[in-house]
């Protein structure tokens, strides 16, 4: 391939890319579901632009294209929410979903204090479920999304990135 994949912060010129990626990606959660209005597929770009500039948000990038992105911000309660995870259909399954995860854990840990990660994935969601099992993460609860849509609610200590920092 000779190029690849880096991780990196966001910066708003990649609002854009972000935007289509998540559109791009989210399809298949879509279809999953039955469900076409699901969050990721109705933001708008000026949204994604707000949470480029005021999120922690990082990207992969295969040379000057964005082939994925995370999301995060601590809330109230001290726990790190992340979010819309995504990677380009054609390159998941090389461990750049887990590695954006881990890019996002490590800032909100020692940047912006949080004490444990949570995320939400669809209960039909099966390869999401089965890469944040695999990080480390752990069943909490259910909850029903805005969008009608059944989610797992997932959790993580956040304990080795505090002591590492």
């Amino acid at each position: 391939m000779g190029m690849s994949v880096t991780i990196s912060a966001a910066t708003e010129q990649d609002a854009e890319q972000i935007f289509r990626l998540q559109y791009l990606c989210f399809q298949s959660e879509a279809a999953l579901y039955g469900n076409y209005r699901i969050d990721p597929l109705v933001q708008t770009l000026d949204s994604v632009r707000h949470e480029v500039a005021t999120d922690c948000v990082f990207v992969a990038r295969l040379g000057e294209e964005v082939v994925g992105s995370v999301r995060g911000k601590v809330t109230e309660d001290g726990a790190a929410a992340i979010a819309k995870l995504c990677v380009h259909p054609r390159l998941q399954g090389h461990g750049i979903g887990a590695r954006l995860l881990r890019a996002a854990e490590a800032a909100l840990a020692e940047r912006h204090g949080a004490t444990r990660f949570r995320l939400h994935t669809g209960h039909r969601s099966e390869g999401n479920l089965r890469l944040y099992r695999k990080v480390g993460y752990q069943t909490v609860g259910r909850v029903k999304g805005d969008d009608g849509v059944e989610l797992i609610v997932l959790e993580k200590e956040a304990g080795a990135y505090v002591a590492t920092a």
